[in-house]
């Protein structure tokens, strides 16, 4: 359990901000105390300055998890978000999708969002920005990449993606032994 460095810390930014924007502060400086993101075994968690100094005392091989995970780097030194960071990003999402419910299940089962199944998109959402995916009763289902902007998607067939998949709460079921 260490701080991210200098490359490693632009990089979870950089990914966590085309979803969540400048909002990545609310994050670290909430009002129930103070947050930090820690990297273990590859993989960022983000935990409480308490919790983080309790873990301390542990050591490192004996250390399973502690805190939530928001993701992990690849072996290239790329970033990949996990589900298990949908709670903590859905409140600060600056662009949102909300699916129709017969697309829900599509969606978590791991397809790809077409403009048949969106009920509703943020206003000036541009292409390729990251994107949370909401039900219509306003429930977080994953998040994805919008793979139209929003004037796009008022004009096309609707066949066509409108949201490439990147993560669900579907996984949990999914991926059950791959979750840590």
């Amino acid at each position: 359990m260490r701080p991210l460095t200098e490359e490693e810390t632009r990089t979870f930014f950089e990914k966590l901000s085309k979803y969540i924007g400048d909002n990545i502060k609310l994050l670290l400086d909430r009002p129930d105390g103070s947050y930090c993101f820690r990297l273990h075994k590859d993989r960022v968690y983000y935990v409480r300055e308490e919790l983080m100094k309790r873990a301390e005392s542990f050591a490192r091989p004996n250390l399973i998890s502690f805190g939530t995970c928001f993701g992990k780097f690849t072996k290239s030194k790329k970033f990949r978000l996990h589900v298990t960071a949908l709670d903590y990003m859905a409140p600060y999402a600056k662009y949102k999708i909300w699916l129709k419910s017969s697309a829900e299940q599509q969606f978590l089962y791991g397809h790809h969002v077409m403009k048949s199944g969106l009920g509703r998109i943020t206003e000036n959402t541009p292409q390729y920005q990251g994107v949370i995916v909401y039900s219509m009763g306003d429930v977080p289902l994953g998040f994805g990449v919008a793979a139209k902007s929003t004037q796009e998607c008022r004009h096309t067939d609707p066949m066509t993606l409108v949201c490439f998949h990147q993560a669900d709460i579907g996984e949990y079921i999914r991926s059950e032994a791959d979750l840590t």
